[in-house]
């Protein structure tokens, strides 16, 4: 029996880091590049104008102290003077001498003064103007040079996106930022062929892996019928049947595990609860025979997803749950809710104690808890793995928390 082999996937892997994180509500208020470089220029320029006034302040008031000083002096005579600036003149208009040339030049003076001020308030509204009209010119300035980054990080952003087909080719000049560009280029199309060899190594892993293995299950299902076979033979017969059949859940693990890395490219609606439910009736005949109650209340919540890939979170997390828990008397909770406009799945259970150091370990592939590698009847090792995987590729996480008392508190959170 040849199996045919499955189309290839079609989208690249999504990256494994967690999702970009929102947009603050006030954007303008994070220190970018471009706000510093607004503020280096518009700061280096008002230095300067104070620095500029300071000196202009200094010579015109040694000009004006040098120009005011009277080139002559009242000795003797009448004067009539009427001075609206000066009322002090008018006072010492009948004064001689000494009198009137000391009102006089204490009006030399406050004419001096009054200009001066006159002088630096006029400055400082002028340098006020052309402070502002720096900063906007920076921060134009700003983003004319940045430019070709904010090109950059769109095209990362939809290179995280799936799309490993797009390229920057920033043109202009042969500055710094273009050498950077060109070698995001490279390096993208370097990613683009891995990922590409990954894709065509998936789809022929799974066309040769899998008919061998049908192969043996289907001459092993022959010779058991066989009602004539020696008790031995029967008995060495279900021993490979069981081992065959491991192989092909581990062949089968292994295959979502590395397509579960794609991108999810056609999303169609997912009701939360009903996969949650479809996944509790499948592992509901287990539970009974390890006398593990499953409980919980599944509130309708839809998600835009892959029905059967969050099907697969969902089975392996309640079977985790039902298989590692205590021997009598344990429970599995089950429920799903909308929680701050997100999709949330938890899978509860009692069990053995597990360390806050452990949890991490146990979303990598063959790792169980304080054991490693295959050899349990349990299962292959591969649910945590592929459930992540899964839940990446979907936008969201899952976050494993130890309960007090025993188990885990498994939470899926997906986006709505």
């Amino acid at each position: 029996m040849a199996a045919t082999p499955p189309p290839p996937p079609a989208a690249p892997p999504k990256p494994t880091w967690p999702p970009r994180r929102p947009d603050a509500p006030f954007p303008w208020l994070r220190p970018t590049i471009r706000i510093r470089l607004t503020l280096l220029y518009g700061g280096m320029f008002l230095i300067a104008g104070i620095l500029l006034l300071s000196i202009i302040y200094l010579l015109a008031a040694q000009a004006v102290h040098d120009g005011t000083t009277l080139p002559f002096k009242l000795i003797s005579g009448e004067v009539r003077i009427t001075s609206q600036m000066c009322p002090q003149l008018s006072d010492s208009a009948n004064s001689k001498g000494e009198a009137f040339n000391s009102a006089l030049d204490a009006c030399m003076g406050s004419q001096r003064r009054h200009a001066l001020d006159a002088l630096l308030s006029r400055s400082l509204m002028a340098l006020l103007g052309l402070s502002v009209i720096a900063f906007a010119f920076g921060y134009a300035m700003a983003g004319r040079v940045l430019s070709p980054l904010g090109r950059i990080t769109r095209t990362a952003r939809r290179v995280a996106g799936s799309d490993l087909t797009r390229r920057i080719e920033l043109d202009g000049p042969d500055d710094e930022l273009k050498e950077l560009a060109d070698t995001f280029d490279d390096m993208l199309e370097r990613l683009e062929r891995a990922f590409t060899a990954q894709q065509r190594f998936v789809g022929n892993a799974s066309h040769e892996l899998r008919t061998p293995l049908a192969i043996n299950r289907t001459l092993l299902e022959v010779h058991l019928s066989d009602p004539g076979a020696p008790p031995e033979l029967q008995q060495l017969g279900k021993t490979l049947l069981a081992t065959n059949e491991r192989s092909e859940q581990l062949v089968e693990g292994l295959l979502l595990l590395a397509r579960s890395d794609n991108q999810i490219v056609e999303r169609k609606p997912v009701d939360l609860a009903e996969v949650a439910s479809r996944a509790i009736e499948q592992v509901h005949a287990e539970a009974e025979q390890r006398a593990v109650a499953i409980r919980g209340v599944q509130e309708p919540v839809v998600v835009q997803g892959n029905g059967v890939l969050l099907e697969r979170i969902a089975l392996n997390l309640v079977q985790n749950a039902v298989r590692y828990n205590v021997a009598r008397g344990g429970w599995v909770e089950v429920s799903t809710e909308a929680q701050h406009g997100q999709a949330v799945l938890v899978v509860s259970n009692t069990g053995p104690v597990v360390p806050a150091y452990e949890v991490d370990n146990l979303f990598e592939p063959f790792r169980r808890l304080r054991t490693e590698r295959t050899g349990s009847d349990k299962g292959v090792g591969l649910g945590l793995s592929i459930a992540r995987s899964v839940a990446r590729a979907h936008g969201g996480r899952i976050i494993a928390e130890p309960r007090e008392g025993g188990g885990l508190v498994m939470r899926v959170t997906l986006p709505i």
